[in-house]
């Protein structure tokens, strides 16, 4: 009956269409297209109700995406791919990303759009950021029937190291040695059981870095005497971002601050998931820090 009948602002106008991404840090076009997108692309052809496969190649970027026919199951198409995709893997460089499916969207599947608001002028754009990345992000997509939610805007939050190259050379180090160190320190290990009378005590080596104090701390090298050298003994360490190479901002009332969209999954009823959506925004105000607010747009 129309009483149960779908609900939609739009028709559904989108073939099904899985998008695969690579990313390889640094290499150029030229070598993203001929090492990476172009077996990928040739892999995709062969699948079955496969009716289109386009490209494109960007600096150190790979998107390769696959239209099947209509009336294709999404989740079926899903897995042909990912099947395709663990054949190719192998034959990829070993300095490249594993490729990765990206979440099933619709191209009018932007639902809502908001803004964060500081009323009271305390927070920068790298603790705006920090609140829609890992709290309004995780509590919208866990809702179910959201495909992704898109911030823009601000700056991530980064752990900088700024290597003094002549304190460097005074200690025969290579930069090298100072990314393996601290690879190799932020990791927690397991050491086994200690059992004693009834008890069973687990032992843990904690080692993951917290702060900034744990990076300068890390151990490079150690020379004659057991003297450690440290990372603060050849770098700089802070918390900050990198706005030279910003490539995006976000603003309100020509106010910078961070945007976000939320793009739903085909077939989802938009009427319905707009209300759950605004009902979260309504509710995550409340716990975020006083006079930050979520104005919908």
């Amino acid at each position: 009956t129309f009483q149960s009948a779908p609900i939609d602002v739009y028709p559904d106008i989108n073939p099904p269409r899985i998008t695969v991404l690579t990313e390889a840090h640094g290499w150029s076009p030229e070598e993203m297209e001929t090492l990476v997108t172009l077996p990928i692309e040739s892999t995709m052809n062969g699948i079955p109700y496969v009716d289109r496969v386009r490209s494109s190649s960007a600096i150190g970027l790979s998107l390769v995406f696959v239209e099947f026919a209509w009336g294709t199951d999404i989740f079926l198409a899903r897995q042909m791919v990912s099947e395709r995709l663990q054949l190719i893997a192998s034959n990829l460089p070993s300095s490249v990303d594993a490729p990765i499916i990206l979440p099933t969207s619709s191209l009018l599947g932007e639902i809502i759009e908001y803004a964060l608001v500081d009323e009271t002028g305390q927070f920068g754009p790298m603790e705006m950021r920090d609140l829609a990345d890992w709290i309004i992000r995780y509590q919208l997509q866990s809702q179910g029937g959201i495909a992704k939610v898109i911030n823009i805007g601000g700056y991530i939050k980064q752990y900088q190291v700024f290597i003094n190259p002549d304190q460097l050379t005074s200690f025969d180090l290579s930069l090298e040695d100072v990314a393996l160190a601290l690879e190799s320190s932020n990791e927690n290990s397991a050491g086994g059981f200690l059992i004693r009378d009834a008890q069973e005590l687990m032992i843990r080596g904690l080692g993951r870095i917290e702060t900034v104090a744990d990076i300068e701390d890390v151990v490079i090298d150690t020379r004659q005497h057991g003297r450690p050298i440290l990372v603060k003994d050849v770098a700089r360490v802070q918390i900050g971002s990198t706005p030279e190479i910003r490539r995006g901002a976000g603003s309100r009332n020509g106010i910078e601050t961070v945007l976000g969209k939320v793009v739903k999954q085909p077939g989802v009823n938009t009427l319905a998931l707009t209300d759950k959506v605004l009902s979260v925004l309504s509710s995550l105000e409340t716990s975020l820090p006083e006079g930050i607010k979520i104005k919908r747009e």
